[in-house]
């Protein structure tokens, strides 16, 4: 059982010695990337939310 658990660690660190790790700018380039997208989304769905809000809200207002 501990042969096989070391077997097993040193193999994971061999694969991921293989791995291409991303530089600190990609890092950087790419979470700015996602913290814009997000902020997007969800600007779009505020607005989304408060046109369908108010449509309702003047439906229920005619009724």
């Amino acid at each position: 059982m501990v042969n096989r658990l070391t077997t097993y660690l040193k193999e994971a660190i061999e694969e991921l010695k293989k791995v291409a790790w991303p530089t600190r700018k990609e890092t950087t380039n790419y979470t700015l990337l996602v913290i814009g997208v997000s902020l997007a989304v969800s600007a779009f769905l505020f607005l989304l939310d408060s046109l369908f809000t108010t449509g309702l809200n003047w439906l229920i207002s005619r009724g």
